[in-house]
């Protein structure tokens, strides 16, 4: 039985705002199609939303994505982090984090992230994919999920970079394969043993508004 939706909350570091990750709503679309016009965005990313009826669509696949249990997809929000941000959203979309190609008993998944262009720099990444991982294994570890893997285009050097802050392993280089993968990739491994993991805050997710 896949697990419930859940809400899951990265704390405030150095400065920057705590993180909500919460399962895709439909009052979301908006923010989603104006993240996803991001050039770079486009470039590192397999899914295209260009207007708010495709970007409908993707959030309901999420939907069925969790109630099907294969894949975990969550909106990374950022919270407002005091009065200075009077005025600004307090559930402001910044990212995404996605655990996929889930099945029961099997003992590898794939883990996924993307951050909106106006929130980089801020280590939304890092954080949101530290606490994806430590809610994939507390959640599918006791079933026989003992491997994520990070997968990446050779030439994302940013990808890189957020794998080794959270513990993900360069294990090997994996070949082109056209069309749909014109470079080389990079997988980077996190397994159950690896560094060791906080107790994770999460709470059920309230249901979206239909």
């Amino acid at each position: 039985m896949p697990p419930t939706p859940v809400s899951l909350r990265a704390a405030a570091h150095a400065g920057a705002p705590a993180l909500t990750l919460r399962p895709w709503r439909p009052t979301d679309v908006p923010a989603l199609v104006e993240a996803l016009r991001d050039p770079v965005l486009r470039r590192w990313t397999s899914h295209r939303v260009d207007d708010e009826a495709e970007g409908a669509r993707w959030i309901a696949a999420q939907r069925e994505g969790w109630e099907a249990g294969t894949r975990f997809c969550f909106a990374v929000t950022e919270e407002s982090a005091g009065p200075e941000d009077a005025g600004r959203p307090g559930d402001l979309l910044v990212g995404q984090a996605v655990l996929k190609t889930v099945a029961p008993g099997a003992p590898t998944a794939e883990v996924g992230y993307w951050t909106a262009a106006h929130a980089r720099g801020r280590g939304v990444a890092p954080r949101a994919l530290r606490t994806l991982t430590d809610w994939a294994y507390a959640t599918f570890a006791p079933t026989g999920l003992s491997r994520l893997e990070l997968l990446h285009q050779v030439d994302n050097d940013a990808s890189c970079r957020v794998a080794e802050k959270t513990g993900y392993v360069l294990d090997g280089v994996l070949p082109a394969a056209p069309p749909a993968y014109l470079l080389d990739g990079h997988r980077h491994v996190r397994n159950v043993t690896g560094p060791s993991r906080p107790a994770v805050r999460s709470h059920p997710a309230p249901r979206p508004a239909v």
